[in-house]
């Protein structure tokens, strides 16, 4: 593999050498920004600039990892990332969905700071009654685009010198408002949409990532595409973000690995079922769907497609790696796609299980603990991933979130306030309701009725016992803090539905019942039977390609 290293009698030929090599490549985009002249000064100019790869991926939850408790999944990548550097046991999303999640690491900020308080498409207002759902308010509107006034994270590391690179899901704004509009040098395939709307093979129908070989996991595309940024720009400070696409639905994998994992999960002999009924919708309590492992498993592969080009050429001596979710898994609505238990809830609920989420990090040349248990959010990654680069943020950058490389040092951050809005019903059963942790307690607070409840999470993890009653005054003090701070937030709120009738209600519980839940469960044990095969949209497409 290649490596760089200048020799004095060859400054002006290898000067010439990289200007081709990050020029004219057919594997990336190639509209490139020149760094701002008044980029922050570096902390300690002496030092080699650590360069940065962060990945994301989508709707994976906490325990969908080898390393975070899974004994059906495999990721043995990701499994090896965490014995290598530090897993945070309480780290949390920005949101219990996508859009204002990404949000909130690429501005460090809380998610009713800026106004993306939902996914970026979601229905509000009249337009959520006219889909024929049955509540009794209707959710707020809310801001469709990543801020253009704001410092992103990416324009915070161009500034600094270094070379951005963005690979995969963006979901924060059409167009005006991808990726190459909000500090990314490179943009390979962040479009408007947040699903993938051809499928996870190729071809891809998407707009920035240009079909090239049939059959091509969509996982392993974007793998390939950010080796080839990285080989062409190890001689240069970068920050990568590697934003995939898996594991949202619509699930998909390879035969091949469809029958791994189905294999598995007969082995295991899997009960008959498999779902328990949450406050709205059936939720699911096991881990054993195929398909959704089989796409894991593809992403994995992929990151370690990635990790291993780190270290065949040197760069994972000086790129810090950090990787984490937007959300908790799904659980429930969309795909049913995965289990969080212990926690309660995933993907769009209010409870842990929808906004915990596994948090690796690993600094080239530092001791680092194995884990750490001190809570930690979405919107810390801004100032803590500049900090460990040596920059600095700008003065007039407003975060919310905090530097949190002090606890890889064995320090604390203290105690406090962390905060989420989410005033809507979204797919996936969850309430209209707003957060606010502090030390152990964990208050939320309910839109529809002003109710509230109250757990202590050291004690009651899974969120069983609601302690709101017999803790009152705690309760009435988060209570208040979460209040004002929202309203200095102009944050925006759920307003009653005046087409809200308890008959509608009544009739759609009972049709989630009797024919959502058991339609559920009888899928699940199909899926499980010799010879059966999804819907013929998609794994027909997945024919063996050559691999780089």
């Amino acid at each position: 593999m290649l490596s760089w290293s200048p020799l004095s009698g060859l400054i002006f030929l290898l000067f010439t050498i990289l200007l081709c090599t990050c020029t004219g490549s057919a594997e990336y985009s190639t509209a490139l920004h020149a760094p701002s002249p008044d980029m922050p000064k570096r902390a300690n100019p002496a030092e080699t600039p650590l360069n940065v790869l962060l990945i994301l991926a989508d709707d994976l939850g906490y325990h969908d990892l080898g390393a975070t408790g899974s004994r059906f999944y495999e990721t043995p990548h990701l499994d090896a990332l965490a014995r290598r550097g530090t897993s945070f046991t309480q780290a949390y999303a920005g949101s219990r969905v996508c859009s204002p999640s990404r949000a909130s690491i690429l501005l460090g900020q809380f998610t009713a700071r800026y106004g993306i308080t939902d996914w970026i498409g979601a229905q509000t207002g009249p337009d959520w009654h006219r889909d024929q759902r049955p509540t009794t308010h209707l959710p707020p509107d809310y801001r469709r685009a990543l801020p253009a006034t704001a410092t992103s994270l990416a324009e915070a590391f161009r500034k600094g010198g270094y070379t951005t690179f963005f690979a995969g899901k963006w979901h924060l704004g059409d167009g005006g408002n991808h990726p190459e509009d909000h500090g990314f040098d490179h943009n390979v395939g962040g479009w408007s949409k947040g699903s993938p709307i051809g499928g996870f093979f190729d071809p891809y129908e998407n707009p920035k990532l240009p079909n090239e070989r049939p059959g091509e996991p969509l996982s392993q595309r974007l793998a390939r595409e950010t080796k080839a940024f990285l080989h062409e720009h190890q001689g240069d400070p970068f920050f990568a973000m590697l934003s995939f696409y898996a594991v949202h639905a619509p699930l998909q994998t390879t035969p091949e690995r469809f029958e791994h994992f189905r294999a598995r999960a007969v082995a295991a002999s899997p009960a008959d079922s498999a779902f328990v009924m949450e406050r709205r919708l059936p939720i699911r309590t096991a881990q054993d769907h195929p398909v959704y492992a089989g796409l894991l498993a593809e992403m994995d592969a992929a990151i370690g497609r990635v990790l291993d080009h780190l270290e065949a050429t040197g760069l994972a001596d000086h790129t810090v790696v950090i990787f984490t979710s937007d959300n908790g898994g799904v659980a429930s609505g969309d795909a049913y796609a995965t289990s969080n238990a212990p926690l309660r809830g995933g993907k769009g609920y209010q409870w842990e299980g929808g906004i915990r989420e596994p948090l690796l990090l690993y600094v080239p040349g530092q001791d680092q603990p194995a884990t750490v248990d001190e809570p930690v959010t979405g919107a810390d990654i801004y100032p803590t991933l500049l900090s460990l680069a040596g920059l600095q943020v700008e003065a007039e950058q407003i975060l919310d979130g905090r530097d949190f490389s002090p606890l890889l040092r064995g320090q604390s951050l203290g105690e406090r306030p962390l905060f989420w809005h989410y005033p809507h019903y979204g797919n996936q059963g969850g309430d209209p309701s707003s957060i606010l942790r502090r030390g152990d307690w964990k208050m939320i607070h309910y839109w529809e009725d002003d109710h509230d409840e109250l757990y202590h999470l050291g004690q009651d993890p899974g969120e069983v016992n609601d302690r709101s009653e017999s803790e009152p005054a705690r309760t009435a003090n988060m209570r208040r803090e979460l209040l004002d701070w929202l309203e200095q937030m102009n944050a925006r709120y759920p307003v009653p539905n005046p087409q809200f009738t308890e008959e509608a209600w009544d009739r759609w519980r009972r049709q989630v019942r009797t024919e959502r839940w058991p339609s559920l469960e009888r899928r699940r044990r199909e899926m499980f039977a010799p010879g059966w095969v999804p819907n013929e949209d998609w794994w027909g497409s997945a024919v063996p390609v050559t691999r780089d």
